[in-house]
């Protein structure tokens, strides 16, 4: 076996493994959310509680990441990656041992914030291993992972819900993660390249060289206007699709099922057309065609020429919005990873982490700021929304443009000693 096969080879199981911890990653968080009543009616919660419940978890994957900034880069990432894996998984199978709101609360808290380190190392070794050239395939093998929990890790955390009880999909999240774990530990390489001989610097010296960097500071408007694009109209689709476009409760999942499939689908295509024709076009293609579905969503029911929106239809529209979506973000993350300087990727991926929860949150409220309800409960101004999103995808277009990419590879995957050519 030649050094370039084995090579690309080991580089798959690694870019599947990391694709693994993403998907409970994401899972983990996703769950909750549909847990609802049944956790409300079990813990005897409002609904205000049960939202502090789910913020509690970003708020400490949030946190976590501006702390991590200060060690991230100062150990080997395979160590650590493994490290906040473990407890990541024993925090989750805490939560499905919590015996009242009280204890779910601090184990969801626990999980956040080993979780909310994991997204950014994650990206950070795809950036080490893997080369330019090919780290838009790399991202969307990784960030497939999304759509993935979405079409099939949701709907089956909650068949083991429905079957087994809530805390069922606690438990098998728990131990995929061990599994995964035990990939990892096959599949990573020692990643030291980024350490720098001699005396360890203080702890905010990595934090002060990310920030002086006027290319990194582009990177975070760029990575804030990345996740501001779609938040001001995704946290309102339910709402919208059932007052002002007539869809059911039961059909809503439909919605999220067809948009995971359709990116799924779309994600390998998109990621080898980034490394065929370059990131940056392939990325003002994607955010740039994302207005489109971004304005039809909002403005269905004005659209349509009919009283009722078909379902089809909608399926349509929203579908192509979620493949635009995290199409985009292929190409937009190989662009963030590769402006970071090497040396700190790791750094600068756990304040981008930070930086992406801070725009989320701030979409959401702008998003809900501008729509109101009439007297008969149907959604206004949403169409509002669109044209802040889309304001933010063409912004995007130009900052990513200013950046500056490093290309070169902080971390190569060694091929062993027996795969040496003659």
């Amino acid at each position: 076996m030649t050094p370039a096969l084995y090579s690309r080879r080991r580089e798959l199981g690694l870019l599947l493994t990391l694709a693994g911890i993403q998907f409970t990653h994401i899972v983990d968080f996703m769950i909750m959310m549909p847990l609802g009543p049944q956790l409300t009616r079990l813990f005897g919660i409002s609904d205000a509680q049960f939202g502090l419940l789910v913020s509690a978890y970003t708020f400490a994957a949030g946190a976590s990441s501006v702390l991590a900034a200060t060690y991230v880069d100062r150990f080997d990432r395979k160590h650590l990656l493994l490290t906040m894996y473990l407890l990541f998984a024993l925090a989750t199978l805490a939560c499905g041992l919590a015996p009242s709101f009280g204890w779910l609360m601090v184990a969801r808290v626990a999980a956040g914030a080993f979780g909310g380190v994991l997204s950014a190392l994650s990206q950070t070794i795809v950036g080490d291993v893997v080369p330019f050239e090919r780290r838009g395939r790399a991202m969307s093998v990784v960030m497939s992972s999304f759509s993935v929990a979405t079409v099939a890790g949701v709907p089956l955390s909650l068949w083991l819900a429905a079957h087994l009880g809530w805390q069922a999909p606690f438990y098998a999240i728990a131990l995929l993660s061990g599994l995964f774990a035990v990939g990892a530990h096959v599949t990573l390489p020692p990643l030291r390249h980024h350490l720098s001989p001699g005396p360890r610097a203080v702890f905010w010296h990595g934090i002060a060289q990310v920030l002086r960097d006027g290319n990194h500071r582009w990177a975070f408007v760029f990575s804030a206007l990345l996740m501001f694009t779609g938040f001001t109209v995704i946290p309102y689709i339910t709402i919208f699709m059932q007052t002002n476009v007539g869809l059911r409760e039961d059909q809503i999942p439909l919605i999220y099922l067809c948009g995971g499939v359709g990116s799924l689908l779309v994600a390998r295509v998109v990621g080898r057309l980034a490394d065929r024709v370059g990131k940056a076009r392939t990325f003002r293609f994607m955010a740039v065609a994302l207005i489109v579905p971004l304005a039809l969503v909002t403005l269905l029911p004005t659209l349509w020429p009919g009283p009722v929106v078909p379902l089809a239809a909608v399926l349509v529209v929203t579908s192509t919005m979620f493949v635009c979506m995290s199409g985009r973000m292929i190409p937009g993350m190989a662009l963030l990873t590769s402006a970071a300087q090497p040396a700190v990727r790791g750094t600068f991926m756990a304040l981008n982490a930070s930086v992406q929860s801070a725009a989320m949150g701030l979409a959401a409220l702008v998003g809900g700021l501008i729509i109101s309800r009439d007297a008969a409960g149907l959604v206004q101004h949403y169409g509002w929304n669109a044209a802040v999103g889309a304001v933010a995808s063409v912004a995007s277009v130009w900052v990513a443009y200013r950046l500056r990419l490093h290309t070169q590879q902080s971390g190569p995957i060694p091929a062993p000693a027996q795969a040496k050519a003659p």
